[in-house]
């Protein structure tokens, strides 16, 4: 049996007629960035957060550093994140300017711990970009609180957690701001690349509107230097009709990792835990393995493909080296990278192909 990391045609073809048609029907009007399915993905994707406002963008990355510029962040101030994370959290800091602090991480939900935040402060700290790791929110309450002890900024990297609780609130309605990526692989993906902010404040709505579009605020008139990130309108259809099933494709991921974990109980591996008050989505199901390498070469050789997200730490990248990270600064965030595994998980992921990924994975360590 083959299994891929991730089957994107498998989710494709069941919508392909629907989608078809609301491309279609933006090429008839010919309408191609901002127009009614954007402004219509706006509206939806905020009721469906919970927020006032959504700001469509044209990537996760640019979502990120377009909300820390409308959030006031500024050349010279400081910006505590994660180094547990993809890159381009870090990077959009440093394209906003600002330099990127990194705190660690918890071991048991991989999410910024907010002891190391407060640690991290100086006079200089701007903002804290928590990131929900995976599909699962970071703890924040305490997140928060340490936010509101300094007077910082909270921009949430909700990236992996479209949909995933926090007690009664969803990611992205957490914080000043929630920045979401819909690159083809996340739980609500595009055919291409798009994005979108979410805010309950306007100002940093109408900052975001102006910076997506080049600062633009009327016909004839540019407020400020912003940025060419608008949301195209194929997009924004293409997105309109998957996120009407987005809890359904949440629930089958639920689905699926429940069946891994209970599965996986006599296997030599650290499974994901959900943690009290939080409804984990499982972009990604992780594992931790003191024998990560050994046992993803052995399962690829099963026809088991498999990910490591992420092998190398941010604060360890040649980027980032002149921030002065050592080895040993992250120690958490260094284990977790040396251990973790991602499993195949996506909606069409059948119960039969998660069963021979487990029995697979069990006889691995019963050999």
């Amino acid at each position: 049996m083959n299994i891929p990391f991730v089957d994107l045609k498998a989710g494709y073809l069941p919508l392909r007629e629907e989608i078809l048609r609301s491309v279609s029907g933006v090429l008839d009007t010919m309408h191609l960035y901002l127009g009614d399915n954007v402004q219509a993905l706006e509206r939806e994707f905020a009721d469906y957060i919970g927020v006032r406002f959504a700001v469509g963008v044209g990537s996760g990355t640019d979502a990120l550093f377009i909300a820390l510029k409308a959030a006031g962040v500024q050349p010279g101030d400081e910006v505590i994140t994660s180094p547990h994370t993809f890159f381009a959290t870090a990077e959009a800091i440093v394209h906003a300017g600002a330099k990127p602090v990194f705190a660690d991480i918890n071991a048991e939900d991989f999410a910024l711990a907010p002891d190391c935040i407060e640690r991290a402060v100086t006079k200089k700290t701007k903002a804290v970009v928590p990131v929900h790791m995976y599909g699962q929110a970071a703890d924040m309450d305490a997140i928060l609180a340490v936010a509101q002890r300094y007077g910082l900024a909270v921009v949430e990297d909700a990236c992996q957690a479209h949909g995933a609780l926090y007690h009664d609130k969803k990611c992205g309605a957490l914080g000043d701001a929630g920045c979401f990526s819909f690159y083809c692989t996340k739980n609500l993906g595009a055919y291409g690349e798009a994005g979108i902010i979410t805010t309950d404040n306007p100002e940093i709505a109408g900052q975001a509107r102006a910076l997506r579009n080049h600062g633009h605020i009327s016909k004839f008139e540019h407020a400020s230097f912003g940025y060419n990130s608008r949301l195209d309108e194929m997009q924004a259809a293409i997105l309109r009709v998957r996120l009407k099933r987005l809890d359904e494709y949440n629930a089958a991921r639920r689905s699926r990792a429940s069946l891994y974990t209970s599965l996986l109980k006599q296997a030599a591996v650290q499974t994901p835990a959900e943690k009290p008050g939080r409804r984990h989505v499982y972009h990604l199901y992780v594992i931790r393995s003191a024998e990560r390498d050994r046992l993803m070469g052995f399962l690829n050789e099963q026809g088991i493909a498999t990910g490591i997200h992420y092998r190398n730490p941010v604060h360890l990248q040649p980027a980032c080296s002149p921030l002065g990270y050592a080895r040993g600064s992250m120690p958490v965030t260094e284990s977790a990278c040396a251990e973790i595994l991602s499993l195949p998980i996506y909606p069409e992921l059948t119960d039969e192909h998660v069963t021979y990924v487990a029995a697979t994975l069990n006889s691995f360590y019963s050999s």
